[in-house]
């Protein structure tokens, strides 16, 4: 049996197709895996653990349906869903890693991470994510009314849209010294990890020993995942 790896799905109720094809993976491939791992921005936007939205219950609903079935599901904060919490997980019956985390996959350590941290280049976003992973800022914000906050989180959305038009893709890529430096400070030969929606296997070497960088792909115009089964890492697209 596999294990599975996805990351920013970004499931919306304005991207619905998105929505359903994730919940068709839920009930079909991911049902026959052994686990699986989703490394962050899962949704577009989360607000909170009150979010009401019934397209997220929907998710929800389904995930739980999925552990029920024996495959337990990992899942990272992502840029976007930050704010996931102990209710989500209530609700969803998914164990929240911490990011990074090293994971034992098939007994190999192996390191797990959005990304974003990676992309140290990008001096304005490292900014805001500082401001916005502190412990006193989520307090403040998760203190405020939920409409309050659903209309924050639309401004923030498009800002980020207006950052990334301007701002030149390599920027927004990792930094290869963040890279070398997160495997030199865990001690692995691997790293799985999302973010940067720019799926592909790099082949790298760090202080002269052979590593692997995977970028796991976005789910806006074409779902895909990562499998791993005895040792072997494939990255497959989903049907159309």
């Amino acid at each position: 049996m596999a294990r599975l790896f996805v990351s920013d799905v970004h499931l919306d109720t304005q991207a619905p197709q998105a929505t359903a094809q994730f919940l068709d993976f839920l009930r079909g491939t991911a049902a026959q895996a052994q686990a699986l791992y989703i490394l962050g921005d899962l949704f577009e936007a989360w607000v909170g653990d009150d979010d009401q939205d019934p397209e997220k219950e929907r998710v929800s609903e389904a995930l739980r349906a999925l552990g029920a079935r024996g495959v337990p599901c990992f899942v990272l904060h992502g840029n976007r869903d930050f704010l996931l919490g102990a209710g989500f997980c209530a609700r969803s019956g998914c164990t929240l890693l911490s990011d990074p985390v090293v994971a034992d996959i098939d007994g190999e350590p192996v390191l797990l991470t959005h990304g974003d941290a990676l992309c140290t280049d990008d001096h304005a976003y490292q900014e805001l994510r500082s401001t916005v992973r502190a412990a006193a800022w989520q307090r403040r914000f998760l203190a405020l009314p939920r409409a309050q906050r659903e209309l924050l989180a639309n401004e923030a959305r498009a800002g980020s849209k207006r950052h990334t038009a301007r701002t030149i893709p390599v920027i927004m890529d990792v930094n290869p010294e963040a890279v070398a430096a997160a495997f030199r400070a865990t001690g692995v030969r691997r790293m799985i990890h999302g973010h940067t929606h720019r799926p592909a296997v790099h082949e790298l070497v760090v202080d002269g020993v052979p590593a692997q960088r995977i970028v796991l792909g976005a789910w806006y115009e074409q779902g895909s995942y990562l499998a791993c089964e005895a040792g072997s890492y494939r990255l497959l697209d989903l049907p159309r």
